[in-house]
């Protein structure tokens, strides 16, 4: 709308410009004296402005029929394409005019624009294999999805463009969220050249989004011949995938396969935890211990985690306390300050019953550097030497406002999952989740520090009858679930 005012406001201007210079002319009173031949021609301004204006285009049509003279005369002799061509290049003159054009509209942003000199384009020179790709950019750019699909599946006949159309209809689809149809466009462009970096992003997201865990290591076996993946990542996200696959093998009940991809996806990544973890438990199963000690060991060097702890545990699951406090010297002899190593003999402690040891263990981290699950597993201590309740709820207190520790964090999007997954749920961000500690924010919790007080000193009720408490020695007899205290914050 605006522009339309616009056109019709410089039009007006036009003529009121060309009016004035005409009325101008006019009345300069000069003019123009020609001699010539025993003739004299007196012309004013404006006669003299109107005659060089006629002998330039009388000398334009003068070429033109020139040029046209001689198309017939080539095609009187014999040429019998003269004339097809003479006709043709003015086509060819104004198409290619029409085209370039159109690319510095698109250039500029300008897509009806730019839609408008594709489409005349289109018609002038009638070389699809490259207006098409032009009216296809145009048409997106300026919003007209469908003009814009007929373009890319025009493309598709020809097998120079045929790759243009299956990405430019891939892209469609992808916004669209039709992933079914992307995936087997990303496939068949992948057919085309493999060696396209994008599409093979495209692809292995798209197959890993499916759960086509095999297809998914093919397409990154070919990322990583074509140079495109560096070999240390390429190890790396090869374990992810070989530990799906082997997940997807154990839901489908065929056990020893699961086990063996387990480990040839703990060999491709030793340090990958949830890897170690599985294989571990599979070779546990299978009776081979000492395999399962030795992968535990392995991931516990590279990086101490409590769901190796945890696969550690399963293997021997029905051992004492004191039996698995030994067992577990092959951990906790590695990192030894490592807060995870020292929280996870503070838990063996407790569950042995050694409250003051447990205690030492933990030393000044629940002060320097507190988290929800330590705090707790300092209430449990406080709870198994006997402390009274208000400071064991003062511990518990506090670890309700305390951070949680590390968890699986994104490393793009910082979205925080309870459990390790290949694709963050957030971005769909591959192979980003680490073990760390994610950001704080300062957002205030209504449930949090402003509770602290009524759960370390909570008011006594108001006319509450007179009941007999219990002595704390006769306290103390009564079982007490220190694991489910402990476990409380994780």
């Amino acid at each position: 709308m605006i522009w339309a005012l616009i056109k019709v406001l410089l039009f007006f201007a036009a003529v009121a410009g060309i009016t004035w210079g005409a009325t101008f002319l006019i009345n300069s009173g000069d003019g123009i004296r020609i001699t010539a031949a025993g003739y004299e021609f007196t012309l004013g301004a404006l006669q003299a402005v109107i005659l060089v204006l006629v002998t330039m285009a009388g000398l334009w049509l003068l070429t033109k029929l020139i040029g046209l003279i001689v198309a017939v005369l080539r095609f009187v002799n014999g040429d019998e394409t003269a004339l097809t061509r003479y006709f043709d290049r003015n086509r060819e003159r104004k198409g290619y005019a029409a085209l370039s054009e159109g690319m510095v509209a698109l250039a500029a942003g300008e897509n009806r624009v730019a839609l408008s000199r594709a489409i005349k384009a289109e018609r002038l020179l009638g070389n699809p294999e490259i207006t098409n790709i032009m009216v296809a950019q145009a048409a997106e750019a300026a919003g007209d999805t469908q003009r814009a699909e007929q373009a890319y599946k025009a493309l598709l006949g020809h097998q120079d463009t045929r790759f243009v159309g299956i990405r430019g209809l891939l892209g469609q689809r992808l916004a669209a969220g039709d992933t079914e149809t992307a995936l087997r466009l990303a496939q068949k462009a992948f057919e085309l050249k493999p060696k396209q970096a994008d599409i093979q992003d495209v692809l292995l997201k798209l197959q890993a989004g499916s759960q086509d865990w095999k297809g998914a290591r093919a397409t990154l076996e070919a990322k990583r011949r074509s140079g495109t993946l560096a070999k240390d990542i390429y190890r790396r996200r090869d374990a992810v995938l070989a530990l799906q696959e082997a997940r997807k093998v154990m839901e489908e009940g065929t056990t020893i396969e699961a086990r063996e991809a387990a480990i040839a996806a703990n060999k491709a990544s030793p340090d990958l935890v949830p890897a170690a973890a599985m294989a571990a438990r599979g070779l546990a199963l299978s009776g081979d211990a000492k395999g399962a000690t030795r992968i535990i060991r392995k991931a516990w060097e590279a990086q101490p985690h409590p769901d190796l702890a945890a696969a550690f545990a399963d293997i021997a699951p029905d051992e004492t306390p004191s039996e698995r406090l030994k067992r577990f010297r092959t951990l906790t002899e590695i990192h030894p300050d490592d807060p995870e190593t020292r929280m996870l003999r503070a838990e063996l402690l407790i569950a042995a019953e050694d409250f003051p040891g447990a205690r030492r263990v933990l030393g000044d981290l629940p002060e320097t550097a507190p988290t929800g699950r330590m705090l707790a597993l300092r209430a449990a201590i406080a709870r198994g030497e006997g402390a009274d309740d208000a400071e064991v709820r003062a511990w518990l207190a506090k670890a309700v406002t305390a951070p949680r520790g590390p968890q699986w964090c994104c490393d793009k999007c910082h979205a925080i999952h309870a459990e390790w997954v290949p694709i963050c749920e957030n971005c769909g961000g591959f192979d980003t989740l680490s073990w760390r500690e994610p950001p704080q924010t300062a957002t205030p919790s209504p449930t949090g520090t402003e509770m602290l007080p009524l759960l370390v000193n909570p008011p006594a009720p108001r006319h509450a009858p007179t009941v007999e408490t219990t002595h704390v020695d006769d306290a103390e007899d009564e079982p007490v679930d220190l694991a489910a205290i402990a476990r409380s914050a994780n």
